[in-house]
């Protein structure tokens, strides 16, 4: 697995051996960062459940400002440390606008000064129904300031996601049993 587009294009990503963690696809990530495409640069994310990293660090390869992720599994934890110091070495940036959080996505403190214009959401599969509401209604709370926030949900491609006051505006990925990104963007009128 490597980081697919921008400036630290190639370098590859260390993954925990297992199946605990389960890593975004390199296609995946390149529709996903094609269709966000002006969206990145600048950008502040927030990377939930980032596992080995992948999406914050293609946001960050293809010029988001800054970020931080967010993951309990201490041998993912570790990779993904791994792979923050090999990006931004390559990128020639130190990681002083970056933050990596141990602990339960769920749970994470989502806010802060500015709030993040761009969030990463790629839980393990299972958790779908009972994290997706409660996280979705941080979201309205944490990006009540932005104006166009944007959520990549990662998830099974038969899953279809409802989320209140937010509304999908593009799916990603290839069939119905395939790993699937769906952007969502804040509903017009939504609070917020």
């Amino acid at each position: 697995m490597r980081i697919s587009g921008g400036a630290a294009r190639g370098i590859p990503l260390l993954v925990p051996k297992g199946d605990r963690v389960r890593p975004a696809t390199d296609a995946l990530r390149q529709a996903v960062f094609s269709s966000l495409a002006a969206r990145v640069p600048g950008a502040r994310f927030l990377d939930l459940f980032a596992g080995s990293g992948a999406y914050g660090l293609e946001a960050l390869s293809r010029g988001a400002q800054s970020g931080v992720f967010v993951e309990k599994n201490p041998r993912a934890l570790d990779c993904l440390r791994r792979n923050v110091a090999a990006v931004c070495k390559s990128l020639r940036r130190a990681e002083t606008d970056l933050r990596v959080l141990a602990g339960d996505a769920g749970a994470a403190p989502l806010g802060g000064e500015p709030a993040p214009d761009l969030l990463f959401v790629d839980p393990p599969y299972d958790l779908i129904a009972q994290i997706a509401g409660p996280l979705f209604a941080r979201f309205t709370e944490v990006l009540a300031g932005q104006p166009d926030p944007l959520v990549v949900f990662e998830m099974p491609g038969g899953l279809e996601l409802q989320a209140d006051g937010w509304t999908a505006v593009k799916r990603l990925g290839k069939g119905f049993r395939q790993p699937s990104a769906v952007i969502y963007a804040r509903t017009p009128g939504a609070a917020g």
